[in-house]
């Protein structure tokens, strides 16, 4: 092996290696075992979510792999409708091509171009993070056995009464001219204002004053709401008042939807532009009057609906004075036209919520329109009960209500999108209207015995991404044909996502797929027996990461490291923070004198896994990645000296083998790490697993147990070594299995090396059997035997720490009292003790002997004790120690005043805020150490 661990070495490498022998497309063998991916946007590239998603899907896959399932992991991409034709937008717009003048066709063709050259990004980026899918089986939810499943499954829906047409209110990106999901609307605080206007009374008595953000919008009130049980307004109920600039007549209606306590306690009512209003709306009846087109100017001519089967309709012109105008010059001038009329009652600044498009940045109105729905509260009932009975749970299970909660509340689902590229809705009209859905337009033609004659056309619009993500679990596996892989691999077991698509993904996921895919016996199935919910990456202050705030990782940078002259251009453009890009230059600058701060891949999906407890936040610290990157140094540095006291040696796989008290207690505390790894990762506890691998690995085995077999390999008979070998590397062996999953590369490189000598065979870590604990191998007496030497050596250094004795200067040490086993245990392990502790001489106070001026420590009723006399300079430890005391004292005064300050507490930001306050902590217990150690040496 090589003396030093280079990641970049091996990584790319082996996954190389993996992928074309075939190692992660399913066995054929053992229980099924499937995960599908959650599908990233074809135009996307790794952020840290996905980095720390995957990390936990390709621990368990390579798990269940390692337990002799028939794994599968599926892999695809999504077609991401707004977002890829955005892309090709702006590339045509850079040549000086509008879409409209391509044309459908063209247009499309220029995607197709677009993925084919462009659209693998992401899948080369999860290559690099490890993700063992099976990329022989991978989709794209545009590729045609999806697109078939999608026809037959929208198809379907449409003949149960499933999916209808329908005008209601949607979210309207005026810049897209698309209707967008709630998950695709970022709502933002801005400061804005609130206009406090007068309506007059119709007979003459005065009138309301209603506030609003939204002046231009009152184009189209159709009433004026308070609450019901209002005092002030009760006599008013059923009155009219004049709506200003229309003069339409407008009724005062009562309705609980008002809050008596916000402003003035009345509220305009805009049902065609608000979907708060909508609701109202329909309870009362009311009109539903349309202002604006679809890029939010001002109509010319106001469309008037009815929630009567939206019959009725007929035109109201709008006033002469705002027709065509955009909605915020429409503003400008209404607000400029009230204040001239002595309507403006007040206006102040307000701060709000202000909902915008998050791929075009315009704000978003609700706007009513024609729209494809699925009737969501038919398909969330079974929902509901898969999860209540149990067929489906949620971990951690706290989750399950959130989505109750939802799912009892659930709206129908807006399906539709103004697009061009996506699954075009397979519906079709005739000259009247007529719509006629299927499968293809002949199929059209035959279902409803049209003519030839009969001119039909499809319908421009494609469907919701989410909608065929939603059949992505079976439609990946071959639906709606029974394929083998569709009976072998659905249900699905396991599905890794974040709380924050449970409603938009993973619910209709579950409505989906038990309307459309049964059992045998006709009963629906689920698409996956176990949600595991994680929560979201954010930075090391827990702030959400984004690119306005400078505070983005990339993961790929942390892995392959980043250049100081790609730093400084991420600084420079905003992509990082000043400090966090100095903390980056810091550390490089240190560590890595070639330019390059580079971490590796396992170093950083150790660091994922060891964050992952149930469901929280994740605050990611570069300092994190750094101590797992020791972490994987520590392991190789351990291999290469295995490897050294082994290779060439006979390690026990044919003669005798003698096992000491280490051998024995190491094997017996692997067997406890085995069973707590595995109910860790079962009850998918990455953290868990990863804190005790990475305790039995740095502290027990490198730590403890290489010291410990130094003595054999050094001193006893070839039994002895033989034993010590055997267990060195069969130890190593199964460590390096139980680390895989969380840490491909180094495991695998390492084990190469590792697994002949402890008579392990195969030609890869990932196909071996992840370890299970044998029994027979624990050693409970060992385990305590060992605790009792362990301890004695840890006080011992403990007395040299306190006392700074260089750590290379023998020390003697007397003992005191102890148990009735204690002289023979030191007996017996009285080498360790030696050795491990750089003792110069070890012997016992007999009853009666006065003690010597001594520091002492207890191991339970034994008492330890270290001469001092020729080991310290008393006067010169008890200067430093005062000139240490001073330097903290002064360091504390000045962060205790800082905090006592009313000013700081206020203004510095919170996260600031605690630092100091655990600081303020840490001074505090580091100077009373540092006090009680004067104490303990001025008492020698």
């Amino acid at each position: 092996m090589d003396k030093t661990y280079h990641p970049q070495a091996i990584e790319q490498r082996w996954y190389r290696l993996w992928e074309e022998r075939g190692y992660f497309a399913p066995s054929g063998v053992g229980t099924p075992y499937c995960i599908v991916i959650p599908p990233p946007n074809v135009t996307g590239s790794l952020h840290m979510g996905h980095a720390f998603q995957h990390t936990l899907m390709d621990a368990l896959i390579r798990l269940h792999r390692m337990q002799g399932y028939n794994t599968l992991w599926q892999v695809g991409t999504d077609h991401a409708g707004i977002a890829t034709q955005m892309v090709v937008e702006r590339q045509l717009a850079a040549q000086g091509i509008d879409r409209q003048q391509l044309g459908r066709e063209q247009f499309l063709a220029k995607v197709w171009e677009w993925k084919a050259q462009s659209g693998g990004t992401i899948t080369r980026q999860l290559r690099r993070l490890g993700s063992s899918v099976d990329w022989s089986r991978e989709r794209f939810t545009m590729d045609e056995g999806l697109s078939r499943a999608v026809r037959e499954a929208f198809v379907r829906l449409y003949d149960a009464g499933l999916i209808y047409r329908g005008k209601r209110l949607v979210n309207w990106d005026p810049k897209l001219h698309t209707a967008i999901s709630d998950l695709e609307v970022q709502s933002e605080e801005e400061k804005g204002t609130l206009w406090h206007f007068r309506y007059p009374l119709t007979d003459g008595s005065g009138y309301l004053v209603v506030a609003t953000t939204r002046p231009e919008t009152m184009l189209g009130d159709t009433a004026v709401a308070v609450h019901p049980e209002d005092e002030r307004y009760r006599p008013l109920v059923g009155k009219t008042v004049r709506l200003p600039i229309t003069h339409r007549e407008i009724p005062i209606i009562a309705d609980s939807y008002v809050d008596p306590e916000f402003g003035t306690g009345c509220v305009k009512i805009t049902p065609a532009h608000d979907f708060n209003d909508y609701e109202v709306g329909k309870r009362h009846n009311l009109p539903l009057i349309n202002v604006f087109d679809q890029d939010a100017r001002i109509l010319h001519e106001f469309t008037v609906l009815t929630f009567e089967g939206y019959a009725g309709t007929h035109g109201e012109k709008a006033p002469p004075a705002y027709a065509g105008l955009d909605r915020f010059a429409a503003r400008k001038q209404l607000v400029a036209e009230l204040e001239d009329a002595g309507l403006v009652e007040k206006i102040e600044p307000h701060t709000l919520k202000v909902p915008r498009g998050d791929r075009s940045g315009a704000v978003i109105e609700p706007w009513l329109t024609d729209q494809w729905y699925v009737n969501a509260k038919v398909l969330a009932q079974p929902a509901i009960e898969a999860v209540e009975d149990g067929r489906i749970r949620f971990v951690p299970q706290q989750y399950e209500n959130l989505y109750f909660a939802w799912m009892r509340d659930i709206q129908d689902w807006c399906i539709s999108r103004q697009l061009w590229w996506g699954h075009r809705i397979p519906a079709w009209y005739d000259g009247r209207g007529n719509v006629y859905v299927g499968r293809s337009e002949a199929e059209v033609r035959e279902k409803y015995s049209l003519a030839a004659t009969v001119e039909l056309r499809q319908d421009e619009d494609v469907l919701d991404t989410w909608f065929s993500s939603a059949l992505w679990t079976f439609s990946t596996l071959g639906w709606p044909e029974d394929t083998p892989e569709l009976r072998t691999f659905h249900p699905t077991d396991v599905l890794v996502t974040g709380f924050d698509i449970i409603f938009f993904w993973v619910a209709r996921m579950i409505m989906m797929t038990m309307q459309l895919v049964k059992h045998p016996d006709g009963s629906p199935q689920v698409p996956f027996r176990t949600v595991y919910v994680h929560g979201l990456v954010r930075d090391a202050e827990g702030q959400k990461m984004s690119k306005s705030k400078g505070n983005v990782l990339d993961p790929l940078d942390i892995i392959d490291g980043i250049t100081l002259d790609e730093l400084v251009k991420k600084r420079t453009s905003g992509l990082l923070q000043p400090q966090m890009a100095e903390r980056i230059e810091k550390r490089t600058r240190k560590e890595f004198p070639e330019g390059i701060a580079a971490y590796g891949c396992d170093a950083l999906r150790f660091t994922f896994a060891s964050l992952a407890s149930t469901g929280r936040d994740i605050k990611f610290d570069l300092g994190r990645v750094e101590g797992f990157r020791n972490f994987c140094n520590k392991l190789w540095n351990a291999a290469r000296y295995v490897l050294m006291n082994t290779e060439g040696q006979d390690t026990g796989l044919a003669g005798d083998c003698r096992y000491g008290l280490p051998e024995r207690w190491i094997r017996s505390r692997l067997q406890r790490t085995i069973e707590a790894t595995r109910e860790a990762l079962d009850g998918y506890r990455f953290d868990l697993a990863a804190q005790t691998l990475y305790e039995f690995v740095w502290n027990e085995y490198c730590d403890w147990y290489l010291e410990l077999a130094k003595v054999a390999l050094q001193g006893g008979d070839e039994a002895d070594r033989r034993g010590t070998r055997h267990t060195l590397v069969g130890v190593l062996e199964r460590a390096l299995r139980l680390l895989h999953p969380l840490m491909p590369f180094i495991t695998e490189e390492i084990w190469q090396r590792v697994a002949p000598l402890a008579g392990a065979t195969g030609p890869s870590i990932t196909l071996q059997p992840y370890p299970e604990a044998e029994a027979s191998q624990l050693d409970p007496a060992a385990e305590a035997e060992l605790a009792w030497v362990m301890n004695l050596i840890l006080a011992i250094r403990r007395i040299r720490g306190e006392m700074n004795i260089p750590p290379a200067k023998p020390v003697p040490v007397l003992l005191q009292n102890g148990a009735e086993e204690d002289p023979v245990r030191l007996q017996h392990h009285r080498d360790y003790v030696e050795r491990l502790a750089r003792v110069g001489s070890l012997g016992w106070l007999q009853p009666g002997d006065e003690a010597p001026q001594a520091a002492v420590a207890l191991v339970g009723p034994l008492k330890v004790l270290i001469p001092m006399a020729g080991l310290i300079d008393k006067g010169a430890e008890l200067a430093r120690l005062d000139k240490d005391i001073q330097r903290l004292a002064r360091e504390l005064s000045r962060l205790e005043a800082k905090l006592g300050d009313s000013g700081f507490q206020e203004r510095a930001p919170q996260a600031l805020v605690a630092k100091e306050q655990a600081r303020l902590q840490e001074l505090r217990a580091g100077l009373a150490e540092l006090k009680a150690q004067r104490d303990r040496i001025q008492a020698l």
